[in-house]
């Protein structure tokens, strides 16, 4: 077989490449796995041990070795590149929509470039481009916004006509062609042996590697990785990465205490075919036809040609797998559609001669991210699985951020939209993986346009008050499996128009939102928030305070009642989180995060709380609703059902204060919006949910209460500039680049962590500034629109990305918020970033290759809203939380 004959290839180049593997593995190879001797017995300790030795445990073991460890140990259950790598299909491809996926495959390109002459063995490297094909404009622009993002970045690309798509591959049908996006520098490997030279470059550099050896479990003890059993002993070890593929579930789940890696496999097929009869070049471009749904390269003459199918076919749900992947049953019925497109695409094709249907497993994630980091439950036991098919191209770069996560405590660029983290136990469930992988793998093609949403493992987590929203005409998006509402759809509306709005330019909610919007400028609105991460943290003594008081930047020893916006900073001064704080009474405090920060807070907090029993932290996520009342008459509708008074002189800005709702005890009401706008919102434990949401509502009737969504909320609080974290905040922005100064106390008293960072920027300035643009020339109804991911232009030059977009109902113009830098025009070193550089550019926003004018600002443009707020309610929060 063509996949045997590689593998073997492989094979007999790694080995005549390393004279001292032949020692070690000994001369005979048999097929029999029993009858194979292990010449040499594994060491009883070491630093790092990593399981899997794959494309991803040879760059992990490549680039820890490179950072100065010596002391690791590689372990694979058959042998080297046996798994998935040997079949991956070997295309290294840039063109990526995530900015940390483009930057890993960027980086692994250079990085496959020079292997070869830095190991010796032959890669297979071969520059020959990428072609993605467009046949509808929707799609031709995805690909401009890729396009623009790989340009800004120095990595050349091109929108390119049908016409030249046919001169770059003459052998393309481009009849039904509006475009192409043409990456020169993209190129294709032997993903095997790109494996095995990394695997040689490791073993010179002290890496022990030992072929079948199988690992059975890892051994925990208080929260912190001590060793790995294996069939053929026990390695003792401070770190753990499991690199296993398709089986790295499986491998979490095989200790006492479970590691949860959400990954599951699916077949994928992929033909490949004899020589044409004049043989095809080998360096012409790779074509990619995500509406056809097929990828297409040369192979020895040949082609190689596989896609993915609109119905896959997961594999191994209960757990079995094979040692090493043997081929798996052709399905030529099941492959039929693929090679369907592909005889359209390249009708030349008709009387080619088929060699093989190759079917192997790829691993999948439930969010298409692959999945790297430290377990939140295991200190030292790190991952690096769930490639979605993309393992060469993210091997390298991969490899490189998780080695520097181990040896510094964290990668080099911001590596949240991949973290283990993102995760919690919940989508470890067997069926929920399943289902979820069906729907993932078809969409590695299909066309995603923003805010589009899974529709597999839903109504996951839901709040108590869910099915009385829906039957109001509730239309829900999912945050860390909780189902949140988007916006209501009005009685009479056109139901199926709206679920099926797929659009890059004005959408179909526009109208809808808006108004929900204005209630909440003039009237009142209620939002149900539950989904937000809620940990209560109390001590017997003053050690919550304590030890608050170092882990957040802003002082927290404020009077009981009084709510503190602040920062969970790291020691770079960047943010872990960005959460508000209640104290709840001396001794107690009440704290609020993101969504998606339940299981990275929860970790990030236990592992540097002292393990003290007089000090308790409390995931109370589930035990309260939250309710948002936003607007002028929330103060209205509070005061009636609780027969007291809410007005500003009884209940000032961020206060906290339990009160009855109704007939309703215990309700944590706090005077916080998370918009900017005067309202409360009220932690209500869940069993009177239902209730003071009747209450609220029926009260409300006479002041124009209406249900409200979060796309409401977003655009209130981009409208007045405040960040968010996951999305405009990460672990590599500190609180003085984004005009959040005031959240900081530099002199409370004590030390807190990133402190000295915060100094020395106070001192000598910052390289980004938080920027506020509004679109100057852009037509709401006819352009496209910001989403987020956009370039920024000032005079001409490329100085950031917007982070997050929405329109201003207010301004009646669109909001784009992002970082800029200075860049030296000459050597392109970054400078400090003043308020004058900010102030006397000239800007652009590109939208998909399109440039709009922009103004800039470092303050929100309150001078412009209609709607006037007393000075003593202005809420200082400038953040917001999705």
């Amino acid at each position: 077989a063509a996949g045997m004959f590689l593998r073997l290839l492989s094979d007999i180049q790694w080995r005549a490449a390393h004279p001292k593997w032949r020692r070690m593995t000994g001369s005979q190879r048999s097929t029999s796995t029993t009858a194979e001797p292990h010449p040499l017995s594994l060491p009883a300790q070491a630093q790092v041990v990593i399981c899997g030795g794959g494309i991803m445990g040879t760059s992990v073991a490549y680039h820890l070795s490179k950072m100065g460890f010596k002391d690791i140990v590689l372990l694979e259950q058959g042998r080297l590149a046996a798994g998935t790598t040997r079949f991956c299909a070997g295309i290294v491809s840039t063109a990526r929509p995530v900015s940390i996926e483009l930057k890993m495959a960027h980086y692994s390109n250079k990085l496959y470039q020079q292997l070869e002459q830095e190991t010796g063995v032959q890669t297979g490297y071969m520059k020959t481009g990428s072609i993605s094909l467009a046949q509808t404009q929707d799609r031709l622009i995805s690909l401009k916004r890729v396009a623009s993002s790989l340009n800004v970045m120095g990595i050349p690309c091109e929108i390119i006509s049908p016409k030249k798509v046919s001169q770059l591959h003459p052998l393309i049908n481009i009849h039904d062609l509006v475009g192409a996006m043409y990456v020169p520098e993209d190129a294709l490997v032997s993903s095997a042996n790109v494996s095995l030279a990394l695997a040689t470059a490791a073993s010179r550099n002290g890496v022990q590697i030992h072929e079948r050896t199988s690992v059975s479990h890892v051994t925990i003890q208080k929260g912190r990785v001590t060793g790995v059993e294996t069939d053929r002993g026990r390695i003792q070890c401070e770190y753990f990465v499991n690199c296993a593929g398709q089986w790295a579930y499986e491998l979490g789940h095989s200790g006492e205490e479970p590691v949860h890696i959400p990954v599951h496999a699916c077949e994928h097929f992929y033909l490949l075919t004899h020589p044409l009869q004049e043989p095809l070049s080998s360096s012409l471009p790779t074509i990619v036809d995500p509406d056809g749904r097929i990828y297409i390269r040369n192979w020895q003459g040949g082609i190689l040609s596989g896609g993915f199918e609109k119905n896959p076919k997961p594999l191994f749900t209960e757990g079995r797998n094979q040692l090493e992947i043997q081929n798996l049953q052709e399905d030529w019925d099941h492959f039929g559609p693929l090679l369907s497109a592909l005889l359209r695409r390249m009708p030349g094709l008709e009387a080619l001669q088929i060699m093989q249907l190759v079917n192997c497993p790829e691993s999948f994630t439930p969010d298409m991210r692959c999945i790297m980091g430290e377990s939140p439950t295991a200190r030292g036991y790190f991952v690096l699985a769930g490639m979605n098919s993309a393992g060469i191209s993210y091997g390298g770069g991969a490899g490189k951020y998780l080695a520097e996560w181990i040896v510094n405590g964290y990668p080099s660029e911001n590596v949240w939209p991949l973290d283990l983290k993102r995760f919690g136990t919940l989508q470890s469930s067997r069926t929920f993986l399943r289902h979820r992988v069906m729907e993932v793998m078809p969409l590695m093609y299909d066309l995603k346009v923003p805010r589009w949403d899974f529709q597999t493992g839903r109504q996951l987590r839901t709040s108590p008050l869910y099915d009385r929203l829906d039957a109001q005409g509730a239309r829900w998006m999912e945050k860390h499996g909780f189902e949140r509402v988007k916006y209501f759809v009005p009685p009479g509306s056109d139901l199926l128009d709206l679920d099926h709005s797929k659009t890059f330019y004005k959408p179909d909610w526009f109208d809808i939102v808006g108004a929900e919007v204005k209630c909440c400028k003039e009237a009142v609105c209620v939002i149900d928030m539950s989904s937000f991460t809620k940990f209560e943290i109390s001590s017997t003594g003053d050690q919550a305070l304590e030890n608050l008081q170092y882990l957040f930047s802003n002082d927290l020893d404020v009077p009981v009642g009084h709510v503190v916006h602040t920062g969970m900073l790291n020691e770079k001064g960047g943010y872990e989180n960005d959460c508000s704080i209640a104290r709840l009474s001396k001794r107690s405090f009440f704290m609020i995060s993101p969504t998606d920060q339940q299981v990275h807070c929860w970790s990030w907090l236990k592992n540097r709380l002292p393990d003290d029993s007089n000090l308790v932290l409390e995931d109370v996520t589930w035990k309260y609703t939250a309710l948002n009342l936003i607007g002028p008459r929330a103060v209205d509708v509070l005061s009636e059902l609780s027969y007291a008074p809410m007005t500003a002189e009884h209940f000032p800005s961020l206060f906290c204060k339990e009160m009855s709702v109704g007939y309703a005890n215990g309700i944590r009401v706090m005077s916080i919006t998370h918009t900017g706008e005067p309202g409360f919102v009220l932690y209500i434990p869940i069993e009177y949910a239902l209730h003071v949401y009747n209450e609220v509502m029926n009260m409300g009737q006479k002041y124009g209460i209406r249900n409200a969504g979060y796309y409401a909320l977003r655009s209130l609080r981009i409208e007045k500039f405040f960040a968010f974290w996951g999305q405009d905040l990460d672990a590599f922005t500190t609180p003085m680049e984004c005009g959040r100064e005031f959240q900081v106390k530099l002199d409370k008293g004590m030390e807190f962590l990133g402190q000295e960072v915060l100094l020395e920027q106070k001192q000598n300035g910052v390289y980004k500034r938080f920027t506020m643009f509004i679109l100057e020339d852009h037509d709401t109804d006819m352009d496209l629109w910001p989403w987020w991911g956009e370039p920024i232009f000032r005079n001409g030059r490329y100085v950031g990305k917007t982070t997050s977009s929405a329109y201003s109902y207010t301004l009646e113009r669109h909001v784009c918020l992002g970082f800029v830098h200075h860049f030296d025009e000459q050597t392109g070193e970054e400078l400090v970033v003043t308020t004058d550089f900010i102030n006397q550019g000239e800007y652009e926003i590109d939208i998909a290759g399109q440039r709009f004018q922009a103004k800039a600002k470092l303050y929100p443009f309150s001078s412009l809203f209609a709607q006037r707020r007393r000075k003593d309610d202005v809420e200082l929060s400038g953040y917001q939380r999705e």
